[in-house]
């Protein structure tokens, strides 16, 4: 080992030459890693766009099945969600502990709750047999929806359970993450110094709050 990383930082990896060259490798990483999900979620937004642009009537009458309360509730809890994330980056740049785990327990607690909101959204989609499946124009009739617009809605839901499926399981990723934070928190670990996982994992869930921000007017307020 090399005398100039004799005395470096325990975080430092061997093929940097600081900390701060090592935090701006993450921080591209990161948004490189962000570009291909773009490039994922484009996709669907792409054929979401497609679908609707040639089957309005379906889409509308689909959306108008949607909880806009627990839509609009899972929206707001997102966008404190990205304030406690900000501030648990805030914490860890300033050396607030505290801070620190305050928020990203909170940032936690939200995550969490944002999926037990759509659990029940799901379960009532379920209820009424609105899901994808064979069986869904029959329920669509049975729920006394317009039969002639049973396909059409179809394909909306085919895409409402794909994108926001997709984004819930982005969420159970990022509170995985936010917890593997605290725990190592808790011990110090993050300092002015070096916080550059707190950084690019604030990334990742600011991206993930900013797809819902898509997601809620494409799917809900198609009024």
């Amino acid at each position: 080992m090399s005398d100039r990383h004799a005395d470096a930082h325990w975080a430092l990896a061997h093929h940097f030459e600081n900390l701060e060259q090592q935090r701006e490798a993450s921080t591209l990483g990161m948004w490189i890693f962000l570009l291909t999900e773009i490039m994922f979620f484009g996709g669907l937004f792409t054929a979401y766009s497609i679908y609707r642009t040639f089957h309005t009537e379906g889409f509308i009458a689909a959306s108008h099945t949607l909880d806009l309360v627990l839509g609009g509730t899972n929206t707001v809890v997102l966008i404190a969600s990205s304030l406690t994330m900000a501030l648990a980056v805030y914490g860890a740049q300033t050396g607030k502990q505290k801070m620190l785990m305050l928020c990203l327990a909170l940032t936690i607690l939200l995550g969490l709750t944002f999926l037990v909101i759509k659990y029940f959204e799901y379960s009532h989609k379920f209820h009424l047999g609105l899901i994808p499946g064979s069986g869904f124009e029959q329920n669509w009739i049975k729920a006394g929806h317009n039969p002639a617009l049973a396909r059409d809605a179809h394909m909306f839901i085919w895409i409402y359970f794909a994108l926001t499926g997709l984004h819930a399981l982005h969420m159970v990723i990022g509170v995985g993450i936010m917890s593997v934070l605290m725990y190592l928190a808790r011990d110090g670990r993050y300092t002015p110094h070096y916080h550059a996982p707190v950084e690019v994992s604030g990334l990742y869930w600011h991206f993930v709050d900013i797809v819902w921000i898509f997601l809620f007017p494409l799917l809900y307020l198609i009024r």
